[in-house]
């Protein structure tokens, strides 16, 4: 298996973040070459299933995903609890596990932590090179975060 966990300050609040991370479809606004169809129908809690496709026209692949934890955060401030969210991921290509919390800092800031345990068929891949495995989804996801990142931190302030 591959293991990585990427870590970003948000200079926007939990719940806009949290808010932002499981509008599934928008994971495609983030990640090149990347569409995200939810595909039961409630997108949020326990159970929902999204689809993340990667790829261009007929050459790509799905990755299938289930919400296996989901617990919003408790509120913006710093001690409030944070936010959790665990997906299974079950295709053909990449399964295991994802999951991220956010985390509320001073501030109106937030922590980002994004964790991935996963193997990429073949197992061979990921079994005899995990290290490009990890350094690959590493660098994917931080870009992905950070894009993420400049989208909710230029939102407007509802009320302001």
């Amino acid at each position: 298996m591959a293991r990585f966990s990427v870590t970003l300050d948000v200079a926007a609040p939990a719940g806009r973040v949290w808010a932002a991370l499981v509008d599934w479809p928008r994971h495609g606004d983030w990640a090149p070459l990347t569409s995200v169809r939810v595909v039961t129908p409630r997108p949020d809690g326990i159970g929902a299933t999204f689809v993340a496709r990667s790829g261009i026209g007929r050459v790509g692949f799905d990755d299938p995903m289930t919400v296996a934890v989901w617990r919003p955060p408790a509120g913006d401030e710093p001690g409030d609890e944070p936010g959790r969210c665990d997906v299974d991921k079950s295709g053909r290509v990449i399964h295991g596990t994802a999951a991220f919390d956010v985390i509320p800092l001073p501030g109106g800031r937030s922590l980002v932590v994004w964790h991935e345990d996963v193997t990429v068929v073949p197992h061979a891949l990921t079994r005899r090179f995990p290290f490009i495995v990890t350094a690959v989804g590493r660098i994917g996801f931080r870009r992905a975060l950070r894009a993420m990142a400049r989208e909710v931190e230029r939102a407007p302030v509802p009320g302001r």
